[in-house]
């Protein structure tokens, strides 16, 4: 049965998700939002594949398999299998997307590398390498050389170039593994060297890469490993060609089983993003916020009457057309599998402070190689007028219902960021009159939110204007200095919170029915904002306690999914999820204790 038990290669190019006996189940190409040219994760769980029907899988079988131990080469995204068969004859494969800096810039082609090499004994393997096109919908047309195969489909090709035996692999023929092989997949494009040589210049270069960018990361003391991973991932959901931040590598991974809560989450939430290069940041990576901001300034840029998207695709796509794939039937058969995604149509009006918090770094720090300037200020603040216009109108929320608008107090909170950043900017570079007016604007904004969103009788914040339910966007009032973690009125939300939401060690974005009926899983990323505003009002051991317990719930490799199942802590929705591997890092330098208490 699929899980996601998961590896995650990639270089900001494209990813590829990998099963622990190497079955590289989930790829698309060319890039992370393309055609999943490896889609067996959604593929429906078949049987057993004794008519060699079954497609979008690459697996590297050793024969009369029995055990395989899997895992990162130490600080890189680099995946490691060893796979041992019945009678003690093993494998090691190693797979990678090649990332390294050559001519100056980053190297980080359409490339897959796999390299093989016997580990004991006399292993005997087989190499099944079986792309689909078009979701599942075509096989390609495959052509061979001496040292190539070529998979091709309307305009779109793939070569494999490998020093093993081309016949073996076209016929799926078993042989002896008596020397390493490599297989590099790529572009049609011919090698300039050799296969071996070049797997191995790939492989080192690679592992150099990415152990020197750790080594740069500003870590916490404690949970540096969990941190490390959700950082070097983090890294792979970025398209470095435009700066684009996918909130996750998948399409319609359930969020709960059987329930059609399928979606496709291959595209840019402005949302996701600004958590995500916030988090990185607090690590010393400004690098991702730089490029981002590349991406930002485009969308803003080409805003009509200042309206922004939730969700973009990663090329600046603004419409992202919802579909329902027939061809594939889904991860453990429970579809609908969907291509596009309809929040794109949405008005979420949190997504105006999003913008504006992402962006505000770039007014102070002086490490960027490109500061932003006074004409930079007045593009943003068009956003800042749109966000004050929308404080007090109905949207979508940040959990996008898709027949329900409503005041959420979470969007008015973000809108309140947007004027309160803004004024601070102003004042940073001189602007006072501008200061003025983003000053007032905040002030009547929070004002409207204390009076509209506040309950009286709950004696707590709603989750909407005049509301008597809750959700776990309250809790971010206190992260964005909307309220003060010592005021009552905080610490009384928060109880409120802990009584309807909390299941277990486990944070729920809300528990009223939606559009699908009552949520069963819980929302990992609420469960870090629970553990943040826990330790913001001092209650530091349940935190840390809690911590612990979602770090727990962590696949095999250190990953989250968007949900968990709070009774069986297994892992459900879209993978890996930027917003869960952001909770790691963010609990973690804020529960960590500091260097000089250990040194």
């Amino acid at each position: 049965m699929s899980s996601l038990d998961l590896g995650v290669i990639g270089n900001g190019t494209y990813g590829a998700l990998i099963d622990k006996w190497a079955r590289i189940v989930w790829c698309c190409l060319p890039r992370l939002d393309g055609d999943p040219v490896f889609h067996a994760l959604l593929n429906g769980d078949p049987s057993p594949d004794a008519d060699g029907t079954e497609r979008g899988f690459w697996s590297i079988e050793i024969e009369n398999a029995a055990s395989t131990r899997q895992f990162y080469r130490g600080n890189t995204a680099i995946l490691v299998t060893e796979i041992t068969d019945r009678d003690g004859n093993a494998i090691e494969i190693c797979d990678f997307a090649p990332r390294f800096t050559r001519r100056e810039r980053i190297f980080q082609p359409m490339t897959l590398v796999r390299r093989v090499r016997p580990l004991v004994g006399s292993p005997r393997i087989r190499v099944r390498l079986r792309p689909g096109f078009n979701y599942g919908a075509q096989e390609p047309t495959v052509t061979r050389g001496s040292h190539h195969m070529r998979f091709f489909h309307s305009g779109f090709a793939l070569r494999l170039s490998t020093n093993a035996p081309i016949t073996y692999l076209q016929a799926e023929t078993v042989f002896n593994l008596t020397n390493p092989i490599s297989f590099i997949m790529g572009s049609d494009e011919t090698l300039t060297g050799g296969v071996e040589e070049t797997a191995r210049e790939f492989e080192e270069r690679t592992e150099d890469y990415w152990m020197r960018w750790v080594r740069r990361l500003a870590l916490p003391l404690e949970w540096q490993q969990p941190v490390i991973r959700a950082a070097i991932t983090l890294k792979l959901c970025c398209y470095e060609e435009t700066g684009a931040i996918v909130a996750a590598m998948t399409t319609s991974i359930p969020e709960m089983a059987d329930t059609e809560r399928n979606w496709d989450y291959r595209y840019c939430w402005l949302r996701d993003a600004f958590f995500v290069i916030r988090a990185l940041n607090s690590l010393a990576d400004v690098e991702t916020m730089e490029n981002y901001l590349r991406y930002l300034g485009n969308i803003v840029g080409s805003a009509e009457d200042g309206h922004l998207q939730p969700v973009y695709g990663i090329g600046l796509e603004t419409r992202l057309d919802e579909q329902v794939v027939d061809t594939l039937p889904g991860y453990r058969g429970m579809g609908p599998v969907r291509r596009g995604n309809q929040a794109y149509e949405h008005f979420q009006h949190d997504v105006y402070g999003n913008v504006i918090l992402a962006a505000s770094q770039s007014f102070f720090d002086e490490r960027l190689l490109q500061r932003a300037t006074i004409a930079d200020f007045e593009r943003y603040e068009q956003v800042g007028e749109r966000a004050y216009a929308m404080h007090a109108e109905p949207d979508a929320g940040m959990w996008e219902l898709r027949t329900r608008a409503r005041v959420h107090t979470s969007s008015s909170v973000m809108c309140w960021a947007a004027c309160d950043r803004l004024a601070r900017i102003a004042e940073h570079l001189g602007l006072m009159e501008r200061r003025r007016h983003w000053r007032r604007l905040a002030d009547e904004v929070h004002a409207t939110i204390c009076e509209q969103a506040w309950n009286e009788e709950l004696g707590a914040f709603t989750e909407s204007f005049g509301g008597d339910q809750f959700d776990a966007g309250l809790l971010l009032m206190a992260e964005v200095n909307f309220i003060r973690p010592s005021d009552p009125r905080f610490q009384s939300t928060l109880l409120a919170i802990e009584k309807s939401l909390r299941r277990g060690q486990n944070m729920f974005r809300y528990t009223t029915a939606d559009d699908f009926g009552l949520p069963g899983n819980a929302f990992n990323i609420c469960t870090f904002w629970y553990i943040d505003a826990l330790a913001r009002v001092g209650r530091t051991a349940e935190a840390r306690e809690i911590f612990e317990s979602i770090l727990g719930c962590r696949n095999s490799l250190g990953l989250l999914s968007e949900d968990v199942d709070p009774a069986t802590s297994e892992l459900w929705g879209n993978y890996p999820q930027t917003y869960s591997l952001v909770g790691i890092i963010n609990a973690a330098m804020r529960l960590s204790r500091k260097w000089e208490e250990q040194v």
